[in-house]
């Protein structure tokens, strides 16, 4: 009797208890939804930017990912990670009750026993979000749950797709496509059986089996073989398969790098233009975008030799270079040289902003063109000229008498574009200044002043480069960018247009461009002449060399080149003393552009209008004339007097306005103060090597520094 009654009792309190469990489960099961979100680290994709080609890769940016469809992933890798981590996958549904009870005794005694979660448990656990590597109970009965809720509502193959991308392989690559890349440089559809089954190997210790050396390899190889194993286990590999099966032999592992050199100040760029378009840092970092840059790799290290190469190395570190090459077409920048980033974050080709000096004085040229001047107008090229009680001279002291516009700009005649610029209106020339993509916060401030069309504004090489492209492109200004096309992860592709506004007429272009072609023929710009091909430019000095230039172009490519100091002191580098924009950075672009040319068809520019313009006495090297017999060559004792449409206000320095003073330690955010403006920014002199007459022969090329590309 007593033991039917303890029989009784024992089976009610089961019963009791089963179903108390099973509306426990009930409830749980109600209280436990599928999360609606993903973890951000398990759908975020790292970013690939690239150079201009679309293909040769720039860089990666954030999680090293990439999202792929399950049926990229060949049969025999998905075999292989199946019979690795849950043979049962297609027949379970979602847990494992022995592999739980293993891990759930792991938990309570806190002894690593080896765990027994099923394929759909590890990617709810990676997956979802309020789910984490939590080593709990409570965690790993929600686990549980979700994943019994998954396993209904979703597909084997969705679970197993989530999974491959969601899983970490070691090498710093998350998702399948990344550790295929990782591990043997090719894509997941590439894969072999033995490169498969060692991926689904490493999945169990990737740290570990990342790069195995020794005891390491052995283990490695082990674990290899045994899913090798695995697989005829499952019957996706016959024993005759696996005997054909060699261990696969593993790329170099690379560690993630930092970028380094201009490859920073590329990277720097792009971010600073994605943020402009929409596109922020998490965007970049987790968003699985593909950058396509304006960057034209080949070009980028031209640019960098050009200055390494040409500049001696006695030149002191405190002189900075920049350069900037824009294509005249698109307004893409396809090169650049920054400096050195190891010495400084701050850029020489963007962030910088120094006085422009003489290669400013195309866009008054251009103003003057404009608005009913042509090439044979007549300006006052005597030396000094008094404006608003401030003496304006030329390089040397040289008076040049009235001269044509292409006199003019061939010797970079201040007073005379002084004069010109009064002629034509000084807002006139602010105009035509923005209307080529100079900023308005740079020159508004200087725009009243009778010395606006000797550079008394700073400007960037970037800028300048873009400004000059608009004389290549027949008057239309493209604004410079520097990306060509970003790809979201769903294909959808948005192409950076152009953007282009007409800045001048087309003659007024080809004019200016003649104009400038006689700089480098034969006026101060000779150091930057291309044989055989024509070059249009123009020097730029600014008061005692504090900032030297040369910016010029043909008619595919246009490029500037500027030298300062961080403390506004002159430029002078050992066997050239004092720069001037016609030595240095007229060789600097030469030799970028020598290899940017390369290849390239010759283009000539079209020819300049006839409007009353024609060959006449001035129009020749003034070095070439009887000096005794040209009174307009006589210095006049008496000052010029000229009066400006506008007073010429002192001019401001571009000095920070707050914060310590800038050092190659701590360089300014918005460039190096400009140095300080004066009415008479130091010209360029007609030629630092003026022949005895014109010369037309190429020059002993042993003597050229050009560089290799």
């Amino acid at each position: 009797m007593l033991k039917r009654r303890f029989v009784r009792y024992t089976l009610i309190a089961f019963g009791a208890g089963l179903l108390l469990a099973i509306a426990l489960f009930g409830v749980a099961w109600a209280l436990t939804p599928i999360p609606d979100a993903a973890q951000k680290q398990a759908v975020a994709q790292g970013s690939v930017i690239y150079y201009r080609d679309g293909k040769t890769v720039l860089a990666k940016q954030g999680v090293n990912r990439k999202t792929v469809k399950l049926e990229r992933v060949p049969k025999h890798v998905r075999d292989a990670v199946i019979a690795a981590e849950n043979r049962t996958f297609y027949e379970d549904k979602g847990v494992s009750l022995r592999g739980t009870a293993r891990a759930v005794w792991s938990t309570v005694t806190g002894k690593q026993v080896q765990g027994g979660s099923t394929i759909t448990q590890q990617m709810v656990r990676n997956y979802y979000s309020g789910l984490n590597q939590e080593r709990s109970l409570t965690r790993k009965f929600k686990e549980i749950m979700v994943a019994l809720k998954v396993d209904q509502s979703k597909s084997k193959d969705w679970v197993l797709q989530q999974y491959l991308n969601t899983i970490y392989f070691g090498r710093g690559a998350w998702g399948v496509q990344a550790a295929s890349q990782a591990y043997f440089g090719k894509d997941v559809e590439d894969l072999s059986i033995a490169q498969g089954a060692y991926l689904a190997a490493v999945i169990q210790q990737p740290s570990r089996y990342a790069d195995p050396k020794g005891e390491a390899l052995t283990a490695a190889t082990d674990r290899w073989r045994s899913v090798l194993t695995a697989m005829t286990q499952i019957r996706a590999l016959t024993p005759e398969q696996v005997a054909e099966q060699r261990f696969p032999k593993l790329a170099k592992y690379k560690t993630a790098l930092a970028p380094k050199g201009q490859e920073n100040y590329m990277l720097d760029q792009v971010r600073a233009e994605l943020a402009w378009r929409g596109f922020d840092d998490e965007d970049l970092n987790q968003g699985g975008l593909k950058v396509t840059t304006t960057f034209d790799k080949k070009l980028m290290a031209a640019a960098e030799k050009a200055v390494t190469s040409t500049l001696p190395e006695a030149t002191p570190k405190k002189v900075r270079t920049g350069l900037a090459a824009v294509d005249p077409a698109t307004g893409e920048v396809v090169a650049f040289y920054g400096g050195r980033y190891r010495s400084s974050q701050y850029d020489n080709a963007f962030s910088a902003k120094v006085q422009a000096g003489s290669t400013f004085k195309p866009y008054t040229l251009a103003a003057a063109l404009e608005n009913g001047y042509d090439l044979s107008t007549r300006v006052n090229g005597n030396s000094p000229m008094r404006v608003a009680s401030s003496p304006v001279k030329n390089s040397g002291g040289t008076s040049y008498g009235m001269i044509n516009l292409v006199t003019a700009t061939r010797n970079s005649v201040n007073t005379a574009f002084v004069d010109l610029g009064s002629k034509v209106g000084l807002d006139k020339v602010a105009e035509t200044a923005k209307a080529v993509g100079l900023p308005a916060a740079q020159i508004d401030p200087h725009a009243s002043a009778a010395t606006l069309p000797l550079g008394v504004a700073s400007v960037s090489a970037v800028q300048q480069a873009s400004g000059f492209a608009a004389f290549a492109a027949g008057g239309m200004h493209n604004a410079a960018h520097v990306i060509r096309s970003v790809t979201q992860p769903d294909g959808t592709t948005t192409e950076v247009a152009p953007v282009a506004r007409r800045a001048f007429s087309e003659q007024t272009a080809t004019d200016a461009t003649y104009a400038m072609t006689q700089v480098v023929e034969g006026g101060t710009g000779t150091a930057a002449r291309l044989w055989g091909r024509p070059v249009a430019g123009k020097t730029g000095t600014t008061d005692a060399s504090a900032a030297v230039w040369f910016a010029g172009y043909t008619p595919q490519l246009a490029a500037a080149v500027d030298m300062f100091r961080d403390d506004n002191e002159p430029v002078t580098v050992p066997g050239y003393g004092a720069l001037y924009g016609g030595t240095l950075p007229a060789r600097v672009w030469q030799a970028f552009m020598t290899v940017a040319m390369e290849g390239e068809p010759v283009k000539e520019f079209p020819e300049p209008s006839d409007r009353g313009w024609g060959p006449s006495v001035d129009d020749e090297p003034y070095w070439n004339r009887d000096r005794d017999q040209d009174d307009r060559y006589t210095p006049d004792p008496q000052p010029t007097e000229i009066t400006p449409t506008e007073p010429s206000p002192p001019q401001p320095t571009d000095e920070p306005t707050d914060g310590p003073p800038p050092t190659e330690e701590n360089p300014p955010e918005t460039g190096p103060p400009g140095p300080e403006e004066t009415t008479n920014p130091n010209p360029d002199p007609p030629n630092p090597n003026p022949p005895t007459a014109p010369d037309q022969s190429p020059p002993d090329r042993a003597n050229r520094l050009i560089p290799v590309p």
